[in-house]
């Protein structure tokens, strides 16, 4: 039996280490929106995660090394982390969040429309929600610890904070990661508005990626063949969850600091099979 010490749990992943220094993630089937983790959980949400990213990786390979080793739980492993847990390599995280947008919308959208930019990039006049972009954009955060809110970064805050050096290789991977994910989707129907990234150096310092990928939690997804620019568009993703905790339905008042309510049994079945029809879609598999 492999002996595991837990050392981290995040918002929807707890962290391992295990006695050859690798580390295992586990993916639970919480969701988070808003900086709350919900206490409602959606089933299978882990599992799908794991095995979008896992695809994922494998078609970026060329692109940016990924942290992977293992997708086999370790032995002693609890039955019910099958699926769910992968064993990566340990990185030394990059301390910003690497954003592409392809489409206008969410923060971006909030953005562009406060001041026509988005991180200091300027952008076009008279674009509306859910416009596609003249050509995709570096839109870095900070990284705030769990709980609070990611703040916006312009490329020269970036530059300032990691070298120039590191933060152009930081654009110019993200971008690269989005634009082969949006390629590969948009050939399966799928268009993928923004998506978040995680970096960090390997061991031999090599920019590797980590985390998860192009994922529902990750990304926007929306269908392509019902994409209709000037209004919200149709979500694969957990926009859908946003969505009803900020509508009349939930009674939630985000900004009473409350945390926000259950989710009814009717939003949980749905947004799994979002995230389950995304994963068929994009994998062209089965998801059982």
């Amino acid at each position: 039996m492999t002996t595991m010490k837990h050392v981290h749990s995040g918002k929807i992943r707890d962290l391992y280490e295990l006695p050859g220094g690798e580390l295992l993630i586990v993916a639970r089937d919480t969701i988070s929106a808003y900086d709350f983790v919900l206490d409602t959980p959606i089933p299978d949400k882990g599992r799908i995660l794991t095995q979008l990213s896992l695809w994922w990786f494998e078609r970026l390979a060329d692109v940016v090394p990924n942290h992977v080793v293992s997708a086999e739980p370790p032995a002693g492993a609890p039955a019910e982390w099958a699926g769910r847990c992968v064993v990566v390599r340990r990185l030394d995280m990059v301390p910003v969040e690497c954003v592409a947008r392809g489409y206008l919308a969410g923060f971006g959208m909030t953005a562009y429309a406060g001041g026509g930019a988005v991180c200091g990039v300027r952008l076009p006049p008279g674009l509306a929600e859910g416009d596609r972009l003249p050509e995709p954009i570096f839109t870095p955060t900070t990284k705030a610890p769990q709980g609070e809110h990611d703040e916006p970064m312009t490329y020269a805050e970036v530059a300032a904070k990691v070298t120039p050096e590191v933060a152009a290789r930081l654009r110019d991977l993200t971008l690269a990661v989005y634009r082969r994910g949006a390629e590969l989707a948009r050939e399966r129907g799928i268009i993928v508005a923004d998506t978040k990234i995680e970096l960090g150096w390997s061991a031999t310092g090599e920019l590797t990626l980590g985390d998860e990928v192009l994922t529902p939690d990750s990304s926007r997804f929306w269908p392509a063949d019902r994409w209709i620019p000037g209004r919200p568009q149709i979500p694969y993703d957990k926009q859908f969850v946003r969505d009803w905790l900020t509508s009349p339905e939930s009674g939630w008042d985000r900004a009473s600091g409350a945390p926000p309510p259950s989710l009814p049994a009717g939003i949980v079945a749905r947004t799994r099979e979002k995230y389950v029809e995304a994963y068929e879609r994009l994998t062209g598999l089965s998801f059982r």
